[in-house]
């Protein structure tokens, strides 16, 4: 599994929490656990990297979805399964669900900014990255996009030399004749 399909399974167990379902009516009882076990199944099939599982059981529960919290989970775990399955263009289409719904959702920045960064939208990616930063500044994972973002648009080249006649290892020093007296 690659670092960014493990950063998407734990972002999407993360926004599908456990749900509980009550009612008004004073005969009525409370439930305890996930009310759409599908959604909650299909977090878990994300979680462990299986993107088909994840994302077969997550439409599922849409179907059967609950409230505007289901709705929300359930867009945003298929944007990050089909993120996971390749398929960027319906991965995009459930991010921007969210986010036309629920402008501080951070999570759907943070998937849809490596959407734009794997369809080479870069400026769409940073505006996504700089959101979601401004929401959760302390995310790790809207950290790790941000350096793969930079990986894309301003790599880093190393700058190291190793002078094997001494096995020292240091930083070139530009425009510096030395000779090395034996």
């Amino acid at each position: 599994m690659q670092p960014w399909q493990l950063l998407l399974a734990v972002l999407a167990l993360s926004a599908m929490q456990v749900c509980v379902a009550q009612d008004l009516d004073p005969g009525s009882k409370t439930v305890l656990g996930p009310r759409n076990i599908a959604l909650y199944d299909g977090a878990n099939a994300l979680m462990s990297g299986d993107g088909e599982e994840g994302v077969r059981l997550t439409l599922l529960g849409l179907k059967s979805a609950h409230g505007q919290h289901e709705l929300t989970a359930a867009h945003a775990n298929l944007c990050a399964g089909f993120l996971m399955l390749e398929q960027y263009e319906t991965a995009l289409v459930h991010c921007d669900w969210v986010l036309e719904r629920h402008e501080n959702h951070w999570r759907s920045y943070n998937n849809r900014a490596l959407v734009y960064l794997f369809l080479e939208k870069y400026e769409e990616s940073e505006a996504d990255i700089r959101r979601g930063q401004e929401l959760n500044p302390r995310s790790e994972s809207l950290k790790e996009v941000r350096g793969m973002y930079l990986d894309e648009v301003a790599p880093v080249t190393e700058e190291i030399f190793i002078d094997e006649r001494r096995g020292i290892t240091k930083p070139p020093t530009p425009n510096i004749a030395v000779d090395v007296v034996e």
